[in-house]
């Protein structure tokens, strides 16, 4: 099979090509950007393989995903603008990638017939919830301009399954981590802060509860479901790993070697959602479960980071800017 891959050179993207090139004997065609966060050095170790290849472009160029999805099987689209806190302030480039650009790919994927479509998601998309899990039947309750665009994104891919025919599944997967991940999320974030001896900034009280997932647990999640799932339906994929960002916080300053004194509290950020949580219970009957407990993913998470600066200290700037 010819995948297309979106966002590839991005966290999930770059993990997910791996998973792909290690575990099947497909083609891989990475469609990317290449905005602040993607980055080619993600995809250093496959730029060999005769089964890689890579386009620059926009989701939300037509020409260009024109050229770039011609001749493939399947898509899996990973290209999103993905960080809260930039939506609070810059929401106009989430609208434009994440609805516009997943209009754009999908009404393309209708003109060429493309046999299977992979819209990837999160589970920021049903709000906060207090007591129990969401699953993929509840309404949808975003809070944020990321999560209301990803909301959107979802409902103008399923809309193509009514509309067109066109073979989309959709994930929805909770937080995630690994090796890779650029430098503005809170788990990279606080770890190369800590390597460098400087303080982390913990929201409000730190209470809030996100459910953690390896990357390549969710990578795998993702590829069954785009070979084996019901067309137009959700997956929901969590982690299974509760904490709160306090909990989380004490986790990386123990495997950092840091302490208390690392941490500084700071205002809360505006609507900034109680709790995540999702039933996986779907994606499981296809025959999925996460492999690397929390323990072991963040040992090997911080592990990365402190063995490749050389791969993390150039994007800082990247950071600094945004």
């Amino acid at each position: 099979m010819r995948l297309l891959v979106t966002g590839g050179a991005g966290f999930i993207g770059s993990n997910y090509v791996r998973h792909v090139l290690r575990t099947t004997d497909d083609e891989v065609r990475v469609l990317d950007a290449l905005t602040y966060a993607g980055n080619l050095a993600n995809l250093a170790e496959v730029a060999d393989d005769p089964r890689y290849s890579f386009v620059q472009g926009d989701v939300a160029d037509r020409e260009a995903v024109l050229a770039a999805m011609t001749g493939c099987d399947a898509v899996v689209h990973l290209a999103a603008e993905t960080h809260v806190d930039r939506s609070l302030y810059d929401p106009d480039a989430f609208v434009r990638t994440n609805c516009q650009g997943t209009n754009v790919l999908c009404d393309v994927a209708r003109q060429l017939g493309v046999q299977r479509f992979l819209h990837v998601s999160t589970d920021e998309v049903y709000g906060s919830r207090a007591t129990g899990s969401f699953t993929e039947d509840d309404p949808l309750g975003p809070t944020s301009p990321y999560s209301a665009s990803k909301a959107a994104s979802d409902l103008l891919a399923l809309s193509y399954v009514a509309s067109h025919d066109v073979p989309v599944v959709v994930t929805r997967s909770s937080n995630q981590y690994g090796p890779f991940q650029f430098p503005e999320k809170v788990v990279p974030l606080f770890v190369t802060n800590l390597l460098r001896g400087l303080t982390v900034p913990l929201y409000g009280d730190g209470r809030n509860v996100r459910d953690w997932l390896f990357v390549e647990d969710n990578c795998a999640a993702l590829d069954l479901v785009l070979r084996r799932g019901e067309v137009g339906t959700v997956y929901n994929v969590g982690g299974g790993n509760e904490l709160t960002n306090l909990d989380l916080t004490d986790r990386l300053l123990a495997l950092t070697g840091a302490d208390a004194s690392s941490v500084e509290h700071v205002a809360d950020r505006p609507g900034h959602d109680l709790r995540y949580s999702v039933t996986s219970d779907r994606v499981r009957a296809l025959g999925w479960s996460p492999s690397t407990g929390l323990d072991e993913g963040l040992e090997r998470t911080v592990a990365f980071y402190r063995d490749r600066p050389d791969w993390w200290e150039p994007l800082l700037e990247r950071v600094r800017n945004r």
